[in-house]
């Protein structure tokens, strides 16, 4: 019963506060975790890296072995690492580092520290900040009223198939591919068939949540060959199960939703902007006097949303 949601602004703003908006308003669908999946300025070197910490006890070691992963591969920290605690044992911090001299190799590597220290989003743009707790109290822990950028996207949980855990929350990021996140309200039947099958040819998969899969899948038939709109098509054939996910990157987001049209997604698309939710109450929150509210209620539906990028400038 998950709830999920977009947003893209006509300029460059306060997306984080209107995310938040649109996922209290969907709190009810889900208490158990939050995320938040956010499109700011692009770093003009390095990327921007988003990690969760399970060990406050161990803090300065496990970042101390995370920092040599990256000296390993010719990386380092631009900046000092910012790190929000909170009282549960798990963390999260925010980092700049230099370009890794072969990103998914690096990722591969960091990923052996993963149960101390996880990764959760790499990107010149793209932050996951994901947190147990409704939207309110993870907006709060991170100050995400404040983020501002361009477009971004939401996701209330409550789980069905895996544990309650910070690190297995939406959205989920597209490792190793920079900037690709998604979130999804479904369930994926063939999870397992198509998990082994990415495993097999060198993909990483840190949870057992059958969303993460979405986004690595996707990317993966676009590093093959196909456009963001034929890999979304493909997925209503080849994935099963019953699923509205969106997708989003640089350049905007995407949708799909399956065969049988089972779980729903209404928007506002007006004036180069996109407000985007499982429920029409959650965008009227934020476009209380929006009149053109379109359901997406037909099944094998697909649909591209373009941000404007014009007026970015790298940080």
């Amino acid at each position: 019963m998950c709830g999920i949601a977009g947003r893209i602004l006509r300029e460059y703003g306060q997306v984080g506060a209107d995310l938040v908006e649109l996922m209290g308003a969907q709190s009810h669908r889900g208490a158990d975790s939050t995320g938040f999946a956010i499109y700011s300025d692009p770093c003009s070197v390095g990327y921007k890296v988003r990690l969760m910490g399970f060990n406050r006890k161990n803090l300065n070691v496990d970042l101390d072995e995370f920092r040599l992963t990256l000296k390993e591969h010719d990386s380092d920290l631009l900046e000092e690492p910012l790190i929000y605690e909170t009282e549960e044992a798990h963390y999260s911090v925010r980092m700049l580092i230099r370009e890794p001299r072969h990103l998914d190799k690096w990722i591969m590597d960091a990923d052996q520290i993963a149960d101390r220290i996880a990764v959760q989003s790499v990107g010149k743009s793209l932050e996951i900040i994901k947190d147990t707790g409704d939207a309110l109290a993870v907006a709060d822990k991170h100050q995400l009223r404040t983020i501002r950028g361009t477009h971004g996207l939401g996701h209330a949980r409550l789980a069905t198939e895996s544990d309650v855990l910070p690190d297995a929350s939406h959205p989920f990021w597209a490792r190793p591919f920079p900037d690709v996140a998604i979130v999804h309200n479904g369930q994926i039947t063939n999870y397992y068939t198509w998990r082994d099958r990415l495993e097999s040819v060198g993909y990483r998969f840190l949870t057992e949540n059958d969303s993460e899969l979405i986004a690595v899948w996707i990317s993966d038939q676009m590093k093959r060959g196909l456009n963001q709109k034929q890999a979304l098509q493909k997925s209503i054939v080849e994935i099963d199960g019953v699923f509205t996910y969106m997708i989003s990157d640089l350049n905007g987001i995407g949708f799909a939703k399956d065969r049988f049209a089972m779980k729903p997604l209404v928007t506002v698309e007006e004036n180069n902007e996109l407000t985007a939710a499982t429920e029409e109450q959650a965008v009227r929150c934020v476009l209380p006097d929006a009149l053109d509210v379109i359901n997406y209620d037909g099944p094998s539906m697909v649909r591209i949303w373009p941000v404007n990028t014009q007026h970015l400038k790298a940080a």
